[in-house]
């Protein structure tokens, strides 16, 4: 691998940030077209910030804002249960991401529990995206018109990736894991049996749009919340790995759990 992240402390304020490094013998260098797409996704919701970029002896240096695990790591933690709550929240938090990145006229290509991380202090219940090194513009920034067809660099394709990463979290794992063509063969409503029907509705939805066709992003998010107030869920930010760390914090803080680590 040509690439790493490392833990930093930043010398003028005394804060931890995040370092990534690319060797710039790396054939497929990208960490400049990376450092430039976070320039231009700056602002938005759950958009780590820049800190720097800028070339270190043998090394291009990213240093962007530290965060905290990924969902697939909190998924491991939670011993790979989330609750519909939990996958409800993260839907609308992870719909909203998708949303402003494509209004910035980007797609992201690497959509993946690993590539969702939670944010620390006080943005410990904020989700943010990451990794963007294989992002790519889908249409022109001043006519807004989409790219060829040929270029399979669809929205509906994010949208459906989407479907699949919260279909992940509901199945625990997916039928075509561990295969070189990741292809989905099962039919819609037998993938999605036994799990509430927004779920099969979402990704129905996301198969019958056309290559140019804008998401209806408040559609999609109005989905699930509607099944999330059916289902008499708050909006507590209470995801189940707060759950499972309050615990550990009770328990070690009880006459019998003293010395326990958390």
């Amino acid at each position: 691998s040509f690439e790493d992240i490392y833990l930093a402390i930043n010398i003028t304020n005394g804060k931890e940030v995040a370092v990534k490094l690319e060797s710039q013998k790396s054939k497929h260098a990208q960490l400049l077209y990376e450092s430039k797409l976070y320039k231009n996704l700056q602002g938005g919701v759950g958009i780590p910030h820049i800190k720097w970029y800028g070339q270190e002896k043998d090394y291009n240096v990213l240093v962007i804002d530290l965060l905290g695990p990924s969902l697939e790591d909190l998924f491991n933690f939670c011993s790979r249960r989330f609750t519909m709550k939990t996958i409800l929240m993260l839907a609308d938090q992870m719909i909203r991401r998708i949303e402003y990145v494509h209004t910035k006229n980007f797609i992201h290509r690497d959509l993946k529990p690993d590539n969702f991380l939670m944010g620390i202090g006080r943005h410990c219940n904020k989700l943010f995206l990451i990794d963007f090194g294989l992002a790519k513009t889908y249409r022109d920034n001043r006519t807004r018109q989409h790219i060829p067809y040929s270029a399979h660099l669809g929205t509906e394709q994010t949208h459906g990736i989407i479907s699949y990463v919260l279909m992940y979290f509901n199945r625990t794992s997916l039928p075509w894991q561990g295969l070189k063509a990741k292809k989905m063969s099962t039919p819609i409503k037998a993938f999605c049996k036994g799990f509430p029907a927004e779920f099969s509705m979402y990704l129905n939805y996301c198969r019958g749009l056309r290559f140019e066709e804008a998401p209806d992003y408040m559609y999609l998010r109005h989905l699930f919340c509607i099944l999330f107030r059916t289902l008499n869920h708050q909006y507590d930010y209470t995801f189940d790995w707060t759950m499972l760390k309050q615990k550990a914090v009770q328990q070690a803080a009880s006459p019998g759990g003293q010395g326990q680590q958390v």
